[in-house]
């Protein structure tokens, strides 16, 4: 006997639609079947107007990221069979619709770019190599996880209050390239979060902490930059990454 779900989805197209909408849909499923597969389900058979991301179905390029069943969750690892006899979804806030579960990532993209995400080696007339060690490396590793899939940044309560907020991502990538120590730029990473919109706006609410698919535990990231910008106005000559 064939097993039946309901999807139920948010339907929105700014180009037609004056508000948006939740259709249903009846997906057959199996054992070890994932949300993005029954989505797929739905555009080939039911419904091939429905719009959404996903790429790598690996868990990996993070595009498919949408909120499922009350939590934002990778579609692509997410199991109907946890859930019962509906799946509601949603697509990521924060974020303007373009079309149903796809989104303008324009903005997080933007937040992440004003944190400058990479190495500032320091002077590049040095010419020696930036030597780290195994350990060193292996401390940025819970960190460098970040598959920017904007489920930390959706399910910020503070980014649906303040627009201009940086959001968990960009500042947990600040402190990747902060705790790193090839970098040499640990002055200018600390002023770009430390204003009214960086790290002392989040209010500690844990839930880019609970979302996040890869354990980057962004609230430990913004907590450990609070720490490093307050220490230094308090001691100058404090210079100890990642305490």
């Amino acid at each position: 006997m064939t097993q039946i779900k309901t999807f139920s989805i948010f339907r929105f197209d700014p180009q037609k639609d004056n508000t948006h909408r939740f259709e249903t849909y009846s997906v057959p499923w199996h054992s070890g079947m994932t949300v993005l597969q029954g989505l797929n389900y739905i555009r080939e058979f039911l419904d091939g107007s429905l719009a959404y991301r996903s790429s790598c179905r690996e868990g990996i390029c993070g595009s498919c990221a949408m909120h499922i069943n009350g939590k934002y969750r990778l579609a692509c690892e997410t199991q109907i069979s946890g859930f019962g006899k509906r799946i509601t979804i949603r697509p990521l806030a924060h974020l303007d619709v373009i079309k149903d579960l796809y989104v303008d990532m324009e903005p997080f993209f933007n937040k992440l770019k004003a944190v400058k995400p990479y190495l500032i080696p320091g002077d590049p007339d040095e010419g020696e190599e930036r030597i780290q060690t195994q350990n060193e490396r292996t401390h940025l590793d819970y960190i460098a996880d970040c598959i920017l899939c904007a489920a930390c940044y959706a399910s910020c309560a503070v980014n649906g209050t303040d627009s201009d907020y940086l959001g968990p991502a960009a500042l947990a990538k600040t402190n990747r390239f902060f705790m790193d120590t090839r970098d040499k730029d640990d002055e200018e990473r600390l002023a770009l979060v430390a204003g009214e919109h960086g790290v002392f706006r989040c209010h500690t609410q844990f839930n880019c902490q609970t979302v996040c698919p890869k354990n980057v535990d962004p609230t430990a990231n913004i907590a450990s930059l609070k720490r490093n910008i307050i220490s230094r106005q308090l001691n100058p000559s404090f210079n100890k990454k990642g305490v």
